[in-house]
């Protein structure tokens, strides 16, 4: 399992984790509310209860001091009560008591929201009860919403944050270990050009030397690549095809006779456009190997260079074993990888020069299982920093 794998599983971990936390919090206040309704319910049928009472009582003269107790203490639920005929005859925990049209339309609101609880008199007349409602059912009715927008905030902010931290301290780590490595690089090669120049005095062929001396020059270049990690690099209107073409030569002369390769170039000769030109020749040269351990140093390997309105598109297309549709954003992340050596960072370090250096873009365009891909790089022609 690498690195993305298990920061994959992590996540949805969480997820998984704050969706559990987020059902047993619906659920609880759900039959909360539930609950509550049920009791406000009762009050009502009480007070329904307590309203048959006055009015039957107080038409006899007798006391009535209880169910009128009983009508005062509702003071949260808004209730309209009415005659058979549809004529309001009390209202109780309503604003604006005096505009009829408003309690009218509050009334029809009432209707249908749920059934009215009807007051049978002894005299075989009926009246009705409709409520809604009180303010704090209404606030629990909400709170699960506010909950999880307030969740979700939360997660939002703390992802965010957490990402932020990350990316900034992976940025330390490979600057840090690129200019290790740069400084790790120079001693040994600080050596070699000194024995290099002992070997040109003495009376040998001269065949291997320019042999090292290439290499050399490589090892230089390697290093120079490391020492701008972690530095804002400098970007220079450049030949793009020049650039492309001499990693593409490099690296063909250097490989298997059975990798095929071909260049086709579809721009102008002396198109120029602002790129660093160590940083661009390293992600080309980490593209173009990739694709010979992705078809183990045997198919064909083709560069072609188009351009575009605004940008010049850069293709990789190799006849490898092809990248799944669900890591094609994957393999850009720091610690993915498919082999059984390597840190997972070739690919990762590529997408920074691209994407924030260069403010290009780096994206698998197509690939299919044991067919092949390819790898696609934009270009601004001009500089947008």
């Amino acid at each position: 399992m690498n690195i993305y794998e298990t920061k994959s599983l992590g996540k949805w971990v969480g997820l998984i984790t704050a969706a559990f936390t987020i059902i047993i919090i619906l659920f609880f206040t759900n039959k909360f509310v539930s609950q509550f309704k049920k009791d406000e319910q009762s009050k009502m049928e009480i007070w329904s209860a307590a309203m048959k009472q006055v009015t039957v009582m107080g038409n006899l003269d007798k006391d009535i001091s209880f169910p009128v107790e009983v009508l005062t203490k509702n003071s949260t639920i808004p209730i309209i009560n009415t005659y058979q005929n549809g004529k309001i005859k009390f209202i109780r925990n309503i604003k604006k008591t005096t505009d009829s049209v408003y309690l009218y339309k509050l009334l029809e609101e009432m209707k249908s929201e749920r059934p009215p609880i009807t007051i049978q008199y002894p005299n075989n007349s009926e009246e009705y009860v409709f409520y809604q409602n009180s303010e704090i059912l209404n606030q629990l009715e909400y709170y699960p919403i506010a909950m999880l927008i307030i969740l979700i905030l939360f997660g939002s902010m703390s992802f965010w944050i957490f990402n932020s931290t990350k990316h900034s301290e992976q940025s330390l780590l490979w600057a840090a270990m690129a200019k290790e490595t740069a400084h790790q690089i120079g001693t040994p090669l600080s050596s070699l050009m000194g024995w290099n120049e002992l070997l040109k005095m003495e009376d040998i062929d001269q065949t291997p030397i320019i042999e090292i001396e290439r290499d050399i020059e490589r090892l230089k270049t390697i290093a120079e690549r490391f020492s701008k990690i972690g530095s804002v690099p400098e970007l220079k209107y450049d030949n793009i095809e020049e650039v492309t073409r001499s990693s593409y030569l490099y690296l063909k002369s250097r490989s298997s006779k059975y990798t095929n390769f071909t260049f086709e170039s579809n721009i102008s000769k002396d198109l120029k456009i602002p790129i660093n030109t160590q940083l661009m020749s390293w992600v080309f040269e980490n593209l173009i190997k990739n694709s010979i351990d992705a078809m183990q140093g045997k198919g064909d390997i083709k560069i072609t260079l188009n351009e575009l309105q605004n940008a010049i598109e850069i293709q990789i297309i190799d006849s490898g074993k092809g990248i799944p549709k669900s890591q094609h954003k994957t393999i850009f992340h720091p610690g993915f990888t498919t082999k059984k050596r390597g840190w997972g960072l070739g690919l990762s370090l590529a997408k920074r020069i691209i994407e924030q250096y260069h403010f290009g873009k780096i994206y698998v365009k197509s690939s299919e299982v044991g067919k092949g891909s390819t790898i696609a790089i934009k270009l601004n022609k001009t500089d947008n920093n």
